[in-house]
């Protein structure tokens, strides 16, 4: 999550944060979820743009300056899969394995980045 919150400044894309977020994952050995994403908060909790958390560096769209959005990449031990239990609710993993998802609202500012759902005890991890 982090590593994209990094990537997220005007005139990269989402394409550019996709990217860096699943590079990070497969150099460390986990795989992402495809099936969930981050999203666009405005006048609706969930809108678009759809943000994923998977890419191309270079395609989708152009962040610009005040666009908001929530990253929140799902990040598996194992494959990439997940099913839904028959609650309607909980996800888990197809292989069994460990799963962990992070979330945080972030801005797009004139030099970057804002991460808007910061808590005062943390801080942004390099």
């Amino acid at each position: 999550m982090w590593k994209g919150i990094k990537a997220v400044r005007p005139g990269a894309t989402l394409g550019d944060v996709g990217f860096t977020i699943e590079r990070h994952a497969r150099n460390n050995g986990y795989s992402i979820v495809r099936e969930y994403c981050g999203h666009g908060i405005g006048r609706e909790m969930h809108e678009l743009p759809q943000v994923l958390h998977w890419g191309e560096p270079k395609t989708g769209l152009v962040l610009q300056e005040g666009m908001v959005f929530t990253i929140e990449p799902m990040l598996n031990q194992g494959q990439r899969t997940v099913r839904t239990q028959q609650d309607g609710w909980t996800v888990v993993t197809r292989d069994g394995k460990l799963s962990a998802q992070f979330e945080h609202t972030v801005a797009v500012t004139q030099n970057g980045v804002r991460v808007l759902t910061l808590r005062s005890e943390e801080k942004m991890l390099n």
